[in-house]
């Protein structure tokens, strides 16, 4: 599926001088492919070009990204992509083929994906030291979903593990429906969820919100603590992001231009109010995209290890 964002385009020789195609690996409709059509829009308005984004869905954002791995390093094809595809499944799909450190022009952080670790409603806790407990003292009894091996979710769910010292059962699911209808039916313990996701759910009494898996408190969900803010759980901190990339070797002064078109557009305050309202607050555009996919790599590295995570557990 694609769609067209067109600013009134001149003829110029200097980039961009025909459109900019936006390649997102998921199907429409997601937060993904959302964030990634904000960012079309800011392109085609502040570079007044053509933009086209094209969804190619598969493999947790893997199949569009190696499209754009494998395409002219021009500036023309681009990658709005997230932390599964840039970070995370290079760990677990023994079939991609580009490591996102090596393969990819990172260009700008568009925006953070907060989650929310939450419990059923069968599930005798309601704050984090209730969980902690119990878990500690009930090891393997409990268990936990994600909507998928590797992706963002999972990892932060094995890091809870990791950093609590407490054993939950990781049970993945073929994406998020049939994990919420488990965790709201009394079938599965705990998960992580996006907070558009566990609002209605919480709304409806199905799930107790016990805390944010951000480093500090989600700034629409003051009354949720972090995680880390638990002794047990200290320096807790891993949630999703999304950001836009180009393939290897893209010339310095187009990957200039298009950081400063990204950071003038995330200044916008519609285009902030638009991603707040989407639970997906923007990013300033300006922090280091190579530093965020470097540090959250090594936590995956280690939390690989620690769980001992392959492609099919």
């Amino acid at each position: 599926m694609t769609s067209l964002f067109a600013g009134a385009v001149q003829a110029q020789d200097a980039y961009p001088s025909k459109p900019i195609r936006i390649v997102i690996g998921y199907a429409p409709g997601g937060s993904v492919d959302m964030v990634g059509r904000v960012v079309g829009d800011i392109l085609a308005r502040q570079l007044n070009a053509t933009v086209v984004v094209e969804n190619v869905p598969g493999a947790a954002g893997v199949v569009g990204a190696q499209r754009v791995v494998s395409a002219k390093p021009d500036g023309y094809t681009l990658l709005a992509g997230s932390s599964n595809e840039m970070a995370g499944t290079k760990f677990v799909n023994a079939a991609q083929k580009y490591d996102p450190a090596v393969d990819l022009t990172p260009v700008s952080l568009t925006a953070q994906a907060p989650n929310l670790w939450v419990a059923g409603a069968h599930v005798p806790v309601k704050t984090v030291d209730d969980f902690v407990k119990l878990a500690k003292a009930n090891p393997g009894k409990y268990s936990y979903g994600s909507p998928g091996i590797g992706s963002t979710p999972h990892f932060s769910g094995e890091l809870i593990k990791k950093t609590a010292g407490v054993y939950l059962v990781h049970i993945p699911y073929k994406g998020s429906p049939a994990m919420t209808s488990d965790l709201g039916g009394g079938n599965l313990d705990f998960a992580i969820l996006s907070p558009t996701a566990a609002a209605p759910l919480a709304q409806s009494g199905k799930i107790r919100i016990l805390g944010a898996t951000t480093a500090t408190r989600i700034a629409t969900l003051k009354e949720v603590p972090a995680l880390a803010e638990h002794p047990a759980l200290k320096g807790y901190a891993l949630s999703g992001w999304f950001a836009l990339a180009a393939p290897k070797g893209l010339p310095p002064e187009v990957l200039t231009k298009l950081q400063k078109a990204i950071q003038t557009g995330l200044a916008d305050p519609a285009i902030r109010q638009k991603l707040e309202a989407a639970g997906t607050p923007p990013a300033k555009g300006n922090e280091s995209l190579a530093q965020v996919m470097r540090t959250d790599m090594d936590k995956y590295a280690e939390l690989v290890k620690f769980a001992r995570i392959t492609g099919d557990n």
